[in-house]
């Protein structure tokens, strides 16, 4: 071959090269753009359903210089915490004026007056005004705090303007970050005490007398919620914004998919693990509902679950996430502190309940996956457990975190705060999600901003509370239902179930659980409940409240990521969470469910006996049993369930009896279905 013709041949096939390199890498970039913009419309889906389901979403817009000034008052505000937590030796009014004069300011950094509002950079006129009057008013306690303990019950009417200005601050606030519904309940409350609850004739003192308890002492708004919230809740949200950065979320999913993404009904399984693992530490239902929901609730359509199914799985799963140890949410902090016993008591009070509550969604959607005849993931999609394993270090911020706390050897914020060191450390063998100087800051900003809306919302319970307690309300309540129900404690359960989930509609958990502890709760202890399990009970149906119709914010955004309709998916999602109305009526009767004056082998035979129970009224719900229950079956399974659930001897021994018969019974008629065939 000559020179030229090789020299023609090496230019053509150059050409070529460059030809095909140029296709390829345009195929490259339009399945790049593919990806992108499928990722970007899923964070809108995400983004909308978050917006119109949960208050906290509804942010302003801050872009440049005034994003970074945001951001440190943020991030500052985080670390003032963490500090005042350790270190403050100062007045406790001062902590908690402090505390509250910040989550003020920051609330109107950051909440608009309305929903939708995205103006980037806008900070209206009277914006400006209601912040820096309300978060004022607290700051002047704050720098006068020695002067106005001292000088008793003598205020001037300009600290009463001041009191009835920072107290409307607030109340803004929580109708920005929360929602109405608390504030409902709280106007009630103060309606009933400027009207009847308080007996001075003269107006103006009846108003001075209740802003002054109200603002001026902590038996109002810097009462055992603020408190609590300012000394324990804001450390551990600042934790859980950290252990977020790590990955550990990801991690949670994946290992759900390696334990039970492979059998029936495997995406469903997989949302029920992951959303207990993960749910654990955000403390809120419809944000936990939004974030783990838009990967299960996919994968569980695909699989062949109802839309309507899928939503509910997702909603009762992250719902139940707060129950579950050993974070519980935040009102577990508050409940320590109201019945005076450790935190680490708590977690293990709540260790079976939590059990059984996800073990009958677990069977349910079991269940629900035979009778449908329903696969589970294939193996080649599902992550390899040994590399899923060379990640096990993410845990150790809670294993440690757990230790601390179980063994008492140190405070709660203190152990919180090595956990975060601890969520750094680890971090740093996780190339993916190693938490950098830029992470650190952006998990002091995220701590910080989450922080607002609990401290809010505890302000307002400490409102509510107050007003009871200055009114007498709370007595005059518990002798009309203890009246009532007689001698008959059923009765007074129930009236506390219907007020619980009631004020809980729309209501944060930890909001809602302090309304209880000072309404119902006593309710139930002057009928003979132990105030352990009076607490557990109105804690339990409060967080119920996220998936019970009419107003199941878990549910409603759950079912719009599942495209579903929203009343099927929330009864959907009471039905799964069946066991949650009905342990805490058991543990009420028999507080050994609740590990109180037991022994191992009563535990034993509580928790088989127990699951069994469970099993039996899933079955009964879903209506199959190795095959499909005629309505007798459905209803001698759901009788034997509840004999089973309760802690006795004898009705342990009728439920086995009732429940053996029923499986028996279906796995003949399953048997001759298969020789008939």
């Amino acid at each position: 071959m000559s020179d030229s013709k090789r020299k023609e041949l090496e230019k053509e096939l150059v050409e070529r090269e460059v030809e095909f390199d140029i296709e390829e890498e345009k195929k490259l970039d339009d399945y790049n753009s593919f990806v992108d913009n499928a990722e970007h419309e899923v964070h809108e889906d995400i983004d909308v359903v978050m917006r119109k389901y949960d208050r906290e979403s509804n942010v302003r817009v801050w872009a440049g210089k005034p994003k970074v000034v945001v951001s440190l008052i943020l991030g500052a505000f985080s670390l003032w915490c963490i500090y005042v937590t350790l270190f403050a030796t100062f007045l406790e009014e001062i902590r908690l004026t402090s505390f509250m004069g910040l989550v003020v300011l920051m609330g109107f950094l950051i909440y608009p007056i309305k929903k939708g509002e995205q103006k980037v950079n806008h900070l209206p006129f009277y914006d400006i005004i209601m912040m820096i009057l309300g978060s004022a008013a607290f700051f002047y306690f704050t720098f006068n705090a020695n002067t106005i303990i001292n000088q008793g019950t003598r205020f001037q009417w300009y600290q009463i303007v001041i009191g009835i200005i920072g107290i409307l601050a607030l109340v803004e606030i929580t109708r920005r970050c929360v929602g109405m519904p608390i504030l409902v309940v709280a106007a009630f409350f103060v309606i009933y005490a400027m009207t009847y609850g308080l007996t001075n004739p003269d107006f103006a003192l009846r108003i001075r007398y209740f802003v002054r308890n109200l603002f001026y002492t902590k038996e109002g708004i810097f009462s055992t919620p603020v408190n609590v919230c300012s000394k324990y809740i804001v450390v551990f949200i600042i934790f859980g914004a950290f252990l977020e950065r790590t990955g550990i979320s990801n991690f949670f999913i994946d290992l759900a998919n390696c334990l039970a993404g492979r059998f029936a009904g495997g995406p469903a399984k997989v949302a029920v693990i992951s959303s207990a693992l993960c749910g654990m530490v955000s403390g809120s239902s419809v944000g936990n509902t939004v974030t783990t929901g838009s990967v299960t609730i996919p994968m569980m359509k695909k699989n062949g679950y109802k839309p309507e199914f899928a939503g509910a799985v997702e909603a009762a799963s992250s719902t139940g996430g707060q129950i579950m140890p050993p974070i519980m949410g935040a009102a577990a902090f508050l409940m320590a502190d109201f019945v005076g016993q450790p935190y680490s008591s708590i977690i293990e009070r709540a260790i079976l309940p939590a059990i059984l509550y996800f073990a009958g969604i677990f069977i349910s959607v079991h269940l629900e996956a035979k009778k449908n005849n329903l696969k589970g993931i294939a193996k080649e999609e599902l992550p390899k457990f040994g590399h899923l394993i060379k990640k096990i270090y993410l845990l150790l911020p809670l294993v440690l975190l757990v230790i601390f706390v179980s063994g008492n050897y140190m405070t709660m914020q203190k152990a919180a705060s090595y956990a975060i060191l601890a969520s750094i450390a680890v971090s740093l063998f996780n190339k993916e999600n190693r938490i950098t100087p830029s992470k650190i800051f952006d998990a002091l900003v995220a701590g910080g901003k989450s922080s607002i809306t609990v401290g809010a919302a505890c302000g307002v319970a400490g409102i509510i509370s107050g007003t009871i307690s200055m009114t007498g309300l709370a007595n005059d309540l518990i002798n009309a239902i203890v009246g009532v129900a007689g001698d008959k404690l059923i009765i007074a359960l129930v009236l506390t179930m219907l007020c619980c989930i009631v004020l809980g509609m729309g209501v944060p958990t930890t909001a809602n659980y302090c309304i209880m502890a000072a309404t119902t709760a006593p309710i139930l202890i002057r009928m003979g409940v132990p105030v352990l399990a009076a607490h557990f009970f109105v804690f339990y149906f409060g967080i119920v409240a996220d998936i019970t119709p009419p107003v199941a914010l878990a549910a409603y955004a759950g079912s719009a990521i599942a495209k579903s309709k929203p009343m099927k998916t929330a009864f959907n999602a009471s039905k799964l969470a069946i066991a949650v109305f009905i342990v805490p009526y058991m543990f009420c009767y028999n507080p050994a469910m609740l590990l109180i004056d037991t022994t191992a082998l009563q535990v034993a035979q509580i928790a088989i006996t127990s699951f069994v129970g469970v099993f039996g009224i899933a079955s009964a719900l879903e209506g199959y049993c190795v095959s499909n229950m005629n309505i007798v079956i459905r209803v001698l399974m759901a009788v034997g369930g509840l004999l089973l659930i309760h802690p006795a001897f004898i009705t342990d021994v009728i439920g086995f009896v009732i429940v053996g018969v029923c499986m028996v019974i279906q796995y003949m008629i399953a048997k001759k279905a298969v020789v008939a065939s």
